[in-house]
């Protein structure tokens, strides 16, 4: 049976709903809940809201709609808001593309209607077309680092050196600089995004860097990508580690590896 702690971070999120798969694969669902909702928070813990972002832009890039749909109901029931659920979904386009997004976009449409959410939400957008790319420039050099983005654009060859401007306008331009999010939270849902979707390993590394600039410290990282184990799997996860280990070393480890000199 469930552990106490486990049915009530179950329980915030879902009430009284029992899911149809407990009655057909109990042991399953038990051992994900007990290990999900138990071990992973006494190991890790993250408050709700932010648990439940992370998950959901993990869910995402993982083209796992329906799970997204029904951890979106959860996140409204420990307080997400409908415009935090929205920016997720919008935050993911530019970096699992519009065509895995789509589903997600239409099932959190759904869902919001039907909890009596008027559609479409406030505009969250602060930028026009005259002014995305300068702002999504500063903001890019906020994120990344003054230098970083030099060096990008520096080394861009001509002929793809567009790409480099669309880093600025759209991806940062069109989405971190709308409100309804703060930026070290869309970090986390980046990084959460890059981990899911496996094989974007220097992208990975490059978000370990951005996360640690706009203030997400190792220890947070750590919390977050051990929440995403249930959802993403190990070899994501270990990957991702193994990332943040390169870039942002434990102390711990970094004192051994002096002493063993």
């Amino acid at each position: 049976m469930p552990t106490e702690a486990a049915r009530t971070h179950h329980d915030a999120l879902f009430g009284d709903r029992v899911s149809t798969l407990a009655q057909t694969d109990p042991e399953l669902i038990e051992h994900f809940d007990d290990f999900a909702f138990d071990d992973v928070q006494a190991d890790a813990p993250l408050d709700p809201r932010t648990r439940t972002l992370v998950q959901l832009a993990a869910l995402i890039a993982l083209g796992a709609v329906a799970e997204f749909r029904l951890l979106a109901g959860g996140a409204l029931r420990v307080g997400v808001t409908p415009v935090e659920i929205k920016e997720v979904v919008y935050q993911a386009v530019p970096y699992v593309g519009m065509g895995r997004v789509l589903d997600v976009l239409h099932a959190t449409n759904e869902l919001l209607s039907e909890q009596g959410v008027e559609l479409p939400l406030p505009g969250q957008s602060t930028t026009t077309r005259e002014t995305r790319a300068e702002r999504g420039l500063a903001v890019q050099k906020h994120v990344v680092g003054d230098d970083a983005v030099e060096a990008l654009y520096a080394h861009a060859p001509a002929d793809t050196r567009h790409i480099q401007r669309y880093l600025s306008a759209n991806c940062f331009g069109d989405h971190y600089t709308r409100t309804g999010l703060d930026v070290p939270t869309r970090e986390l849902l980046t990084l959460s995004m890059l981990v899911a979707l496996g094989g974007a390993d220097p992208q990975v590394a490059g978000h370990v860097s951005a996360n640690m600039r706009v203030g997400n410290d190792r220890a947070t990282l750590v919390t977050v990508i051990t929440q995403l184990l249930p959802y993403v799997g190990y070899p994501r996860v270990l990957n991702a580690l193994r990332t943040l280990d390169d870039v942002a070393p434990a102390h711990d480890r970094t004192s051994a590896d002096r002493s063993s000199r």
